[in-house]
């Protein structure tokens, strides 16, 4: 968890990139930026704040991690933070050159230097890389004399960080730890900030193992059972179900209890583990036999966990409990399939 009570925003120098495919060029300011207490703790929210997300990443190459240009310059920075400015618009270089998507979009790019930021316990120096590509219209009421005026001014939104990145000196031999948000970006456009710019991949910690292991629970068994076994829809819920019943009352994940609650049947069980070595090396990564649960992670896949039967375009049924509830049949009269519900309660 980022805590940003104590930080010190220390060093900021403001530069402006543009769309490199569209020709539009870089303006470098000449030195960092002077800022009042005001000013910079208004600063400090706006960079901070939108760092909710305990998902963390690493900086990686993959001949050598140093050829990784922000995780290069921002060691360098580390080790000598009097080079911040000549190193900043090294950092502006680097986006540039990554900035050719036509959906890209100019816009200021703030360098920073906190010290005092607290990760997870630890009081850190971190570096932070931030682009602000929209602009809001605000209102500016005052007096005139008897009256008011009306002015309009185009402006930067405090509450809405577009980009940005924060980097901690931890963890260096592993690429730093690494938190990221893009909040304008989707689809191709969007890889250019964590994919061409930073070249970041998810660092090897609870929020991960708890991710890739949900991920591989509800692969295997929306794709891979109904293949080798004959589940229904409403089956498949259930496991769905009981799977991130597991996972939300329990603080340590154990595979072996987690198969055996599950999945019960050993011939299940012996499919999901020949499934797990397939998952894990299609992905180039390693699910470990036990770690501590990250409840944020299992917020974030229960977005996607849902265990609904799409019936047509007329039905949703949701199916959160007793699987014996819910039977199939086939009404040859009518050709079409049905499902019977059973209940106590209506409301």
């Amino acid at each position: 968890m980022i805590i940003s009570e104590s930080a010190n925003l220390h060093r900021l120098v403001i530069h402006k990139t543009g769309n490199k495919g569209k020709e539009e060029g870089i303006k470098f300011s000449k030195s960092p930026v002077q800022l009042n207490e005001t000013i910079r703790d208004l600063l400090i929210r706006y960079f901070l704040f939108p760092f909710k997300q305990q998902e963390y990443f690493n900086f990686y190459h993959d001949a050598d991690l140093s050829l990784n240009e922000v995780f290069h310059f921002s060691a360098a920075i580390f080790d000598d933070p009097g080079s911040f400015y000549l190193n900043s618009v090294n950092l502006a270089n680097h986006l540039y050159e990554c900035s050719s998507h036509p959906k890209v979009r100019p816009g200021e790019l703030y360098i920073s230097y906190f010290q005092n930021l607290e990760l997870d316990g630890q009081a850190l120096d971190a570096i932070g890389i931030f682009k602000s590509e929209s602009k809001e219209t605000f209102l500016k009421v005052y007096p005139d004399g008897d009256n008011f005026t009306i002015e309009h001014e185009d402006g930067i939104n405090i509450n809405k960080l577009d980009k940005g990145c924060l980097i901690f000196n931890r963890e260096r031999e592993n690429g730093f730890v690494v938190a990221s948000v893009d909040n304008l970006s989707k689809g191709n456009d969007a890889l250019y900030w964590m994919d061409d710019f930073l070249k970041v991949r998810q660092r090897n910690d609870q929020f991960f193992q708890t991710s890739q292991t949900l991920t591989l629970c509800r692969n295997f068994v929306t794709e891979k059972l109904p293949e080798t076994f004959e589940i229904d829809r409403p089956g498949q819920a259930e496991l769905l179900n009981k799977s991130m019943k597991f996972f939300r009352e329990n603080d340590n994940f154990v595979m072996e209890e987690f198969v055996s609650e599950v999945f019960e049947q050993p011939e299940v069980i012996q499919t999901f583990n020949e499934y797990r070595r397939d998952f894990e090396v299609e992905r180039d990564m390693r699910i470990n036999d036990d770690f501590d649960i990250s409840g944020q992670a299992v917020r974030k896949q229960a977005r996607v966990y849902k265990s609904v039967i799409k019936l047509d375009k007329n039905f949703h049924i949701y199916i959160h409990g007793n699987r014996n509830n819910i039977e199939k049949g086939y009404d040859e009269e009518r050709g079409m399939d049905y499902y019977r519900l059973f209940f106590k309660e209506e409301s």
